[in-house]
């Protein structure tokens, strides 16, 4: 049983960094973040909504966070710290889909939303296949 807490961990930390860290890979590497500011859907959308700034600053912030956070979870470090951003991330694209279009494709934000809520609720030290776990353990 303790084992197979453990692998379940791992399975939902895998999945959830391996989701948004090939997200932001895509956006930052192989799209441009700048072309993701640019897309219709993006830039406008918003226009009339929010201030250019604001959009600009929401697709690079999004991007990024992606990329790092994701890496960082599938990695074990700084786990929960990544999982805060990445919530911060899940916050803002609710709030830009709903602004868009009132009833949208939840597909967008519920999986990870899903994955990230329980990673939160479970105890961090069945972490056990982590770079922090690893990291405090030479610690003690």
């Amino acid at each position: 049983m303790d084992l197979n807490r453990k692998i379940g961990l791992l399975t939902l930390r895998l999945l959830l960094g391996f989701i948004v860290l090939m997200q932001g890979f895509g956006k930052v590497f192989t799209w441009g973040v700048e072309n993701v500011y640019n897309m219709p859907f993006f830039h406008e959308t918003y226009k009339d909504y929010l201030p250019d700034f604001i959009i600009h600053a929401t697709a690079y912030y999004t991007s990024y966070v992606e990329l790092i956070a994701g890496l960082l979870i599938v990695i074990g470090l700084k786990r929960d710290y990544a999982l805060y951003a990445m919530a911060s991330v899940l916050v803002i694209v609710t709030f830009g889909h709903g602004l868009s279009e009132p009833i949208w494709n939840l597909s967008h934000v519920m999986y990870r939303a899903i994955l990230l809520i329980t990673l939160l609720l479970l105890p961090k030290g069945w972490d056990q296949f982590s770079l922090d776990y690893l990291i405090s353990k030479k610690k003690n």
